[in-house]
């Protein structure tokens, strides 16, 4: 199956994660911020609410269907040869290791070079020879999929680079993504002859957090502390050209770590509602809108809402992060209230801490289903997922919050009906 995303709701039949791995329980305070953390995790409890996430998009989407990078990476490496050795390469370069690994890590079991490239630690050497990448389980952060093309993104942060050469290599190596790449489909921001620098040196960064494939026709872009407008302006231009969409949209949005992405003020979760930060979203304060048209034709907006009525839908609604009140909308926001990702419309994966966003999803006629209860009632009562409608599936969040990001960041859609 080739990947094929045509929208944000569109239900779920493919997607990546990535289980918390042994590299986050590394983290220590003095790191924490160097690694993009803002605190240390405890890890067994991490991965327990990990795992009851991915049971709720396998019991939606099926067990072969919710794929851990892990797994990717591993299949990639046992199909090339020639592969693993240039991935080899780059990251002994990258991580500025001597010379003398080169032959001991070309010689490790393909399990202990997976594990090795993700986590940083040798089994053969019983040491960890650089730095984990504990923001790997934002999956939605290195790859993006715009229609049946594959977007691979670049970091801002030196701390995420590893994440972009184990990107690049699984989608140009691994067969899932064979069609796509003899397609000539894969749009690689890391290709300098495609997406260089400026003249001015203005860097190409852009993380998936940032871009929403919200409409077969509008792509939105946010341009956060994450994403820059060089990288924006030249895949604009490069989708233009290739005539793959017909409107791309940028989103100013503050440049401070608490609106890191765009998802991180609001996500939709079906046809008519998105759930959003009010101040940003709806009241336009610190944003602006411009939408481009591949004919040319651009135009500019004062607000995410100002766009989607005027453009995208004239029926949208805005559920407010918080239910729009002072001081909760800027706690809950920060906990990634507005961050969900639909499962199909109407169904969609919330954190279990934001109380007062539920307050605001039940006025809209949503029903409050804890995961661990829907699981249940799947496996025990007969309840079927084909019988739910409207309904926000919370799942723990003790430790997950603490990476901030939510559902939304923690998926790679590959295909969505």
């Amino acid at each position: 199956m080739k990947p094929w995303v045509f929208s944000e709701i569109g239900t779920l039949k493919k997607v990546i994660v990535h289980r918390p791995d042994e590299g986050l329980s590394r983290i220590s305070p003095k790191k924490a911020e160097e690694l993009l953390f803002d605190d240390i995790i405890y890890l067994s409890l991490m991965q327990e609410e990990h795992d009851v996430f991915t049971d709720i998009l396998r019991a939606f989407a099926g067990n072969e269907n919710v794929i851990d990078i892990d797994r990717l990476l591993f299949e990639a490496l046992e199909h090339s040869a020639s592969a693993k050795s240039e991935i080899l390469d780059e990251i002994i370069y990258f991580e500025e290791l001597p010379s003398r690994y080169q032959e001991s890590l070309n010689n490790l079991s393909t399990i202990e070079l997976a594990e090795l490239l993700i986590t940083g630690y040798c089994k053969k050497e019983d040491a960890y020879l650089f730095d984990s990448i504990p923001n790997f389980i934002f999956t939605r952060d290195i790859s993006v999929v715009i229609k049946d093309h594959v977007l691979i993104t670049k970091a801002a942060k030196e701390a995420r680079h590893r994440e972009n050469i184990i990107a690049r290599y699984i989608i140009n190596t691994h067969p899932l993504f064979s069609q796509t790449s003899k397609a000539k489909k894969i749009i690689d921001l890391n290709n300098l002859d495609l997406f260089p620098p400026s003249r001015k040196a203005e860097p190409v960064s852009l993380e998936g957090g940032d871009v929403m494939m919200i409409d077969k026709n509008f792509l939105l872009i946010g341009h956060s502390e994450r994403t820059s407008q060089h990288a924006i302006n030249l895949l604009k231009n490069y989708l233009f050209e290739h005539d793959i969409i017909d409107n791309v949209v940028e989103i100013e949005i503050p440049h401070e770590r608490n609106y890191m992405h765009l998802d991180t003020i609001f996500t939709q979760i079906n046809h008519n509602h998105i759930v959003a930060f009010r101040p940003i979203v709806f009241d336009g304060i610190g944003s602006l809108v411009t939408r481009y048209n591949k004919s040319g034709d651009i135009k500019a907006y004062n607000s995410v809402k100002d766009l989607f009525l005027s453009e995208i839908n004239p029926e949208m609604k805005f559920i407010f992060g918080g239910n729009g009140i002072y001081p909760f909308q800027e706690r809950e926001q920060w906990t990634d209230g507005c961050n969900l990702v639909a499962l199909k419309p109407g169904i969609a994966i919330a954190y279990d801490r934001n109380h007062k966003t539920e307050e605001a999803l039940i006025k809209e006629g949503y029903e409050i289903y804890p995961a661990r209860q829907l699981l249940n009632d799947l496996k025990k009562n007969g309840l079927s997922v084909n019988n739910l409608a409207n309904t926000i599936i919370t799942i723990p969040s003790t430790e997950l919050s603490r990476g901030r990001g939510g559902s939304h960041c923690m998926t790679c859609p590959v295909i969505r009906d």
